[in-house]
This record gives C-alpha cells, sequence and structure tokens, in this order.
C-alpha cells in the first residue's frame, strides 16, 4: 500500500537550484494498463467495478464523467465524522487516505469501524486542499456518506473504511460553492467587459487627439473580446463510437529520462482499439539514461499479453543527435497508420484523448488537430500556478477561438494530431526550412501547422485532455518564452502570406494578433514613460486598461474552472508587462538562434563552450 498522504515529488532538470515538481498521486492499480481495451473481450475497462461497457448505450460523455468520477487521488486529510447509535449522536475523528469524486478512504480505531458497519450512514467534514484533487475541488466538504467496507491492512496494522458519499463531489460543488462563484464571475465578467466596450468608445470619442494610440487601443480591445467571444461560441466534435481510424503516436525524446516512463504508460494505456494504436518513440542520442528506461518500460509493457505491446511499441534510437524534427519525420515515415500523433516526452495523455482528438478527422479536408494542454505540476509553485491559467485560457479560449473557424495557427508540441499523408508530403521541405538565411532548429509545430492550414483545415479538440510539465524557475521559464518568441515571430511572418484567405473574421483576428504584440513595447513605453516625463500626465487610463485585461483572463478561469488558481492570472499580466513584454524587440534582432535554452541540446553544448572559451580569455 502507498503511503497515504505522501506527494509525488521529482527533481526538475537545472543546472542550478533545483525545485521539486509536485503532481497529483493516483492510486495504483493492480494492472498496468487499466484503460486499454482488452484485444480478447473487446471492451473498454472504463472502471474498476465494470459498471459501464461501451458495447451499450451509454454514451461516450457518459463514460467519460465516470472514469473521472472514479480515479482515485493518495492524500492525507484529518476528517472529523459523526453516526447515530440508537438515536444518539456520536463522533469520531479519522485520516483519509485516498479519495475520488464519488467516495473516500479513511483509516480509524477498529470500534469505529464496527459502529460504522452497523450504522451505515455517516456524514463526513474535511477540507480538499489545493493540490490533492484536480483544480476546482479545492474546498471544504460537510457531506453525508454510506458506509462499503472495512478492512485491516497487514503491513501497517492499520483498520481502513470505505464510503460513498451520497452526492458526486461535482455535485456537490456545484451546489454549494458552484452557484455562487458562477454568479460571482459571470457578474463581474459583464462589468469589466462593459467597461473595457465604454473606454474604446472614448478612444473613439478622442481619436483626432492620438491616432496612433488609439487605434492601437481599440484593436487590442477587439482583438482580445473577439477571441472570448468566439471561444465561447466553440463547441467539441462529439464523439462517434465507430470512428477509430487507425493511430501512431510518436514520442520525440532527448534526456528526459525523469519522465519517459509516464509519458509512453500514458500513450499505450488508451481506450482505443488495441489493433489501431501503435507508439513509436525516437530517442535524439540522449545523453542520460533515456534509452535505457524506455526499454525497461517497454520490457515492462510487453508482459501485458492481451494488449499486443511487442507489436505496437517501439524504440527507435538515433546513433546522432539530429534535433526534434528529424525524430518527428523518422516516426512519421515508419507509421504504420493514417493518422500520426506528436506527443512531447514530458506530456501525459488522459485516457480517452486519442479517441477524443481524432473525432475532428470525420471531415476529410481536416488536416491537423490539436488537443488541450494543462499543467501537470501546477501546485509546485507561484510561477507553475501562474503558467496553469495562462495555459487554460490560451488553450480553452484563445485555441478554441480559432477552432470555431476551423484555422487553428499553432498545433501543439504536446498533443496534436495530423493526416500522415500531408506530414510526408511537406516533410522535406519542413526539414529544410530556413528562414532569412538561417536553418529552423525550433517551433516545429508551428512551423507544421504552417504547411497544413495553407491548404487544409486545422481544428481544436477541447477534449482530448494532456497534462505537461512546466518550468518551475524563472531563468528556464524566460529561456523558454524566448525560444517560443522567436519562433511565433518566424511562422507568423511567413502565415501573413495566405491567412487573407481564410474566412474573413479569422483572417481579421490573426492579422490583429500579430499587429498587437509587435507594436506592444513601444505602446508601453510611450504611456509609461514618455507621457509622464514629457507632458507630467500619470497613465492613470492605461494602467486600468491593462488591469481590466488582466482581470478579464482571471475571471475567465474562474468561470470555467472554479479554480483557486485564477488570482494567479493577474500576476501573469503584471509579469508579461513588466518582464515578457520586453523580449520581444530581442527576439526581433535574435531570431537567428538555435540554443533551446531549456536543455542541453548540441547547439546549447557548442554555445555554452563558446561562452567559457571567451571567458578564458
Amino acid at each position: 500500500m502507498e503511503e497515504p498522504g505522501k506527494k509525488q515529488k521529482v527533481t526538475a532538470e537545472s543546472t542550478t537550484e533545483k525545485i521539486d515538481d509536485v503532481l497529483l498521486v493516483h492510486t495504483s492499480d493492480r494492472r498496468l494498463l487499466p484503460m486499454a481495451i482488452d484485444k480478447e473481450k473487446k471492451r473498454s475497462n472504463v472502471d474498476r467495478r465494470d459498471r459501464i461497457n461501451v458495447t451499450g448505450n451509454t454514451s461516450y460523455e457518459e463514460i467519460i464523467k465516470s472514469y473521472g468520477e472514479g480515479v482515485r487521488h493518495v492524500v492525507n486529510y484529518p476528517i472529523k465524522g459523526t453516526y447515530k447509535d440508537n438515536g444518539v449522536e456520536q463522533t469520531f475523528t479519522a485520516v483519509a487516505h485516498n479519495i475520488s469524486g464519488t467516495g473516500i478512504l479513511f483509516s480509524c480505531a477498529q470500534s469505529v469501524c464496527t459502529q460504522l458497519e452497523k450504522c451505515s450512514v455517516m456524514h463526513l467534514k474535511f477540507e480538499i486542499t489545493p493540490g490533492s484533487m484536480p483544480e476546482g475541488y479545492e474546498m471544504k466538504v460537510s457531506i453525508a456518506a454510506n458506509y462499503v467496507r472495512t478492512f485491516r491492512d497487514e503491513k501497517d496494522g492499520e483498520y481502513y473504511c470505505g464510503v460513498t458519499f451520497k452526492e458526486p463531489l461535482a455535485e456537490y460543488l456545484n451546489r454549494n460553492r458552484g452557484r455562487y462563484m458562477l454568479t460571482m464571475s459571470a457578474l463581474l465578467l459583464f462589468l469589466i467587459t462593459a467597461i473595457i466596450m465604454l473606454m474604446r468608445t472614448e478612444s473613439v470619442i478622442y481619436y483626432k487627439f492620438n491616432k496612433v494610440l488609439y487605434t492601437y487601443s481599440i484593436i487590442t480591445a477587439a482583438f482580445l473580446l473577439s477571441r472570448y467571444l468566439f471561444g465561447s461560441l466553440y463547441r467539441p466534435a462529439k464523439i462517434d463510437k465507430n470512428f477509430t481510424p487507425g493511430v501512431t503516436i510518436i514520442i520525440p525524446c532527448f534526456n528526459e529520462e525523469t519522465w519517459i516512463d509516464k509519458t509512453i504508460l500514458g500513450c499505450i494505456n488508451q481506450d482505443y482499439p488495441t489493433d489501431k494504436l501503435e507508439v513509436i518513440v525516437v530517442d535524439d542520442c540522449s545523453t542520460d539514461n533515456s534509452v535505457a528506461k524506455i526499454n525497461a518500460t517497454i520490457e515492462r509493457l510487453k508482459k501485458e499479453q492481451r494488449y499486443d505491446v511487442a507489436t505496437r511499441l517501439f524504440c527507435l534510437p538515433q546513433s546522432v543527435n539530429k534535433g526534434k524534427r528529424e525524430c518527428l519525420a523518422l516516426g512519421a515515415k515508419k507509421a504504420l497508420h493514417d493518422l500520426v500523433v506528436f506527443v512531447d516526452s514530458d506530456s501525459f495523455l488522459e485516457p480517452f484523448a486519442i479517441r477524443n482528438l481524432v473525432q475532428p478527422f470525420i471531415d476529410t479536408e481536416m488536416g491537423g488537430v490539436s488537443g488541450r494542454t494543462d499543467v501537470a505540476n501546477t501546485y509546485t509553485n507561484s510561477l507553475t500556478k501562474m503558467q496553469s491559467v495562462r495555459y487554460y485560457i490560451a488553450f480553452r479560449m484563445m485555441k478554441a477561438a480559432e477552432g470555431f473557424f476551423d484555422a487553428v495557427t499553432c498545433l501543439s508540441g504536446p498533443l496534436s494530431c495530423y493526416r500522415k499523408d500531408l506530414v510526408l508530403r511537406y516533410c522535406d521541405e519542413w526539414l529544410g526550412q530556413t528562414f532569412l538565411g538561417q536553418r529552423a532548429t525550433f517551433g516545429d509545430d508551428r512551423s507544421m501547422t504552417n504547411f497544413i492550414l495553407r491548404h487544409n483545415r486545422t481544428g481544436y479538440q477541447d477534449t482530448a485532455v494532456c497534462y505537461t510539465i512546466v518550468p518551475n524557475q524563472y531563468s528556464i521559464f524566460l529561456k523558454q518564452q524566448m525560444r517560443w518568441k522567436r519562433s511565433w515571430l518566424r511562422e507568423s511572418l511567413i502565415a501573413t502570406r495566405f491567412m487573407w484567405k481564410k474566412e474573413p473574421f479569422m483572417a481579421l483576428s490573426f492579422y490583429m494578433g500579430v499587429l498587437v504584440p509587435l507594436v506592444a513595447p513601444m505602446i508601453v513605453l510611450y504611456n509609461l514613460v514618455y507621457i509622464p516625463f514629457m507632458h507630467r500626465v500619470f497613465p492613470i487610463t492605461f494602467i486600468v486598461g491593462m488591469l481590466l485585461m488582466a482581470g478579464l483572463m482571471s475571471i475567465m478561469q474562474l468561470f470555467l474552472r472554479k479554480s483557486t488558481t485564477w488570482i494567479y492570472g493577474l500576476w501573469f499580466c503584471v509579469y508579461y508587462e513588466a518582464v515578457l513584454l520586453w523580449q520581444m524587440p530581442i527576439a526581433w534582432v535574435t531570431f537567428w538562434k538555435s540554443t533551446w535554452g531549456t536543455r542541453m541540446t548540441p547547439a546549447d553544448v557548442a554555445e555554452q563552450a563558446k561562452k567559457t572559451k571567451a571567458g578564458a580569455k
């Protein structure tokens, strides 16, 4: 039995101080692949009690909901409980060891277990702490429960009692906290939006006094509000149980010994037909123990004979480091199936991710689809919480707005699916891509998206979820953001050549989205430096406008997710204006750099050696 309440902590890769990442911990299952479809029974193992069978009339939405409610998380909560013994209320204390959306397992005195078995019904009070369950569940709980079973663990000698809640925690949340939060956040969203529109009306009135500034403010507001509008209108494709095209998942790996085992397990443990799912791991000549980890994982999975792992999970080690694109291209060329899914080596798929991800390909014009990426290590520190809010809004609203028009401009690296024939068609151009005479070594997701988007549709499937590890140190985070800005700048300029051919609203939104961040540094300097010093006017309107935009993102997070992390959206916006915004001018003049910054690729090693040599002189 796992040690109760112990959070999983994994050391992050860093050349300086190391910070432990905090992840959700699921209780161990006796089966290595509990969600994979058994080839003999031809059914899905959606939960441990086999309550739902996908061959019946149950919708997949209900199946996925049932699975989510049944996932058990390792916790360590003190519990205060009450029960009635012959009409007299009795109290007891206990310690929770794992919890799901429908029940909880706790340890208590043997005498208490005996009494609970007799009375059958009890009332429990405990607090779900942030990070012990998925975002949005953190709350104080006072709920009725029914006795299920008692057992004694032979290892620790403790007595454990398992109970089911009278109502699922999701329903309890909506009934007690959800309605209040929904009403409050909806009112705030309306108020913030109204104020922003009023301020932009003012910009129109005073337009003649400063055309450049007011044009920018109008474009910025129109861009953001339209994204939120179309993001709200977006709906993911429904699951057709009979649509299961062949899929090959490709995982490019370089020095990822910490996470690669978890990544592979997530890819193979999918609720998808066994004969239609293949996984290829391409190792790019790692210098750590990644290959050994991959091979050990494959050998361990081969023991699961009912799932044909030996014929659909492979490792292709590269003898020379060639780069991520070459790994993905090699995997695509070796792929057995018509759809290829690119998954980053530090990303973990939900069991229904692939089944959801392929649904938009019912449309034969669909060339690529991005899934949703959530942050796995949200509760590590304030930086990861900030990124969690940013990721959720970036996918659920911004990318969803593009998905509304089937014109997603970046099929994200953690989880994206492509038609293999299109990847192979553009493969040579993709591998040999140059920009202003310099070879493109990163931004592979945006680059391939541009190739696909020229002549095909690209979509977004919000119900296809994966979790990724984000930087937990500012030094690494800033290097990552700089790399992303360089690739965004390069690929956005390329996309301007053809995006005008897309749906008019989408085209207009795209060009506004390119203009706003490019001009932003100059606008901020003008408002926060030039105006105060030259005209002795405090820029209160500009600051209020920025805070309102920050509030819009944060309240939208609260409205959709009901998570306590929403406040970190404000911090992200402040940090963006103070720090990240100024990376854009640097990206303009350093787009040619090939270093990643977040891991020691050959380009990074060469750059470090160059600096060391220069310092020695």
